[in-house]
């Protein structure tokens, strides 16, 4: 399994992680992105992945080749000192040309599975949005979340009436999943910026909404 690296130095790697690819071996097993991790390095006290995205996400994945850059990403992400783009594929549009989605989130079970639901229970979920462009039916999303909750992103489109295409939990579940974690920035130094290309099955649909 090969999977393209889109940032390299001696402390981090970003990779373009494949959409449908968890990042952890599922309790069933199967490949994961944990799986390239010895090609990675060969030192003892690596690799590990700084943060995490959902399996049908696709894009930007830092991982730490040493403990102490590991330490130095999550204390950048639990400081929410860490510049997150995403791209989506919405159903419909949103209300208007950007704005801000502040809805706290909170899991909640039932016999069909789990969910974040907006919850003023929840923990504090902030997701700036800005429509890229439009289609028939659809449109294109740029998001910055400021904070990391379980499913934000995805959580934070339904809130705002147009879940992202293809969210099996979220929205209609048709097709696959346009979700995008399109670039990633830590404050380092030297900093780490990386930017990952559009995964096919979401360039027909960005294509129509706008992007050359």
């Amino acid at each position: 399994m090969d999977i393209p690296i889109l940032y390299q130095d001696s402390r981090f790697v970003v990779l373009n992680k494949p959409a449908g690819l968890p990042v952890h071996p599922g309790p069933r097993g199967g490949a994961s992105v944990e799986d390239v991790f010895p090609r990675l390095s060969r030192r003892r006290d690596g690799p590990w992945l700084a943060h995490r995205l959902d399996a049908d996400t696709a894009g930007c994945l830092v991982v730490a080749l040493r403990r102490v850059a590991l330490l130095e990403a999550q204390l950048l992400f639990a400081a929410g000192r860490v510049k997150k783009t995403y791209w989506a594929v919405v159903a419909g549009a949103p209300p208007g040309e950007s704005g801000t989605v502040d809805a706290p989130l909170l899991k909640r079970s039932d016999r069909a599975g789990w969910r974040m639901v907006v919850d003023a229970a929840g923990q504090a979920a902030i997701t700036d949005w800005r429509l890229r462009g439009r289609a028939a039916g659809i449109a294109w999303l740029e998001l910055h979340p400021r904070t990391g909750r379980t499913h934000q992103v995805r959580a934070h489109c339904a809130a705002l009436g147009c879940p992202i295409l293809g969210d099996p939990v979220y929205g209609d579940g048709e097709g696959r999943l346009h979700l995008l974690a399109r670039a990633i920035s830590l404050p380092l130094d030297p900093p780490l910026n990386a930017t990952a290309p559009p995964p096919p099955h979401m360039v027909a649909a960005l294509a129509m909404c706008g992007r050359a």
